[in-house]
């Protein structure tokens, strides 16, 4: 995908939650953001490799998302 950085910015909408997440080999951090930049994980959060942790780590972003109407 050939965007400049504007038309990448231009992509960030009130609705977009941004997640960054540090993954390891047993063990994954995430934190997630809203489009200004505030943080709605407050400190980051972990799960483990594994279906149960990925099942974990959706969960926790879906409620995110209602609780910050995103």
């Amino acid at each position: 995908m050939n965007c400049t950085q504007n038309k990448k910015i231009e992509q960030v909408k009130e609705t977009t939650m941004i997640v960054g997440i540090d993954v390891g080999s047993e063990k994954h951090y995430f934190r997630a953001f809203n489009w200004r930049g505030i943080e709605l994980t407050r400190k980051p959060i972990a799960f483990s490799n594994s279906m149960e942790g990925f099942n974990s780590f959706y969960n926790t972003i879906v409620e995110l998302m209602q609780k910050s109407e995103l």
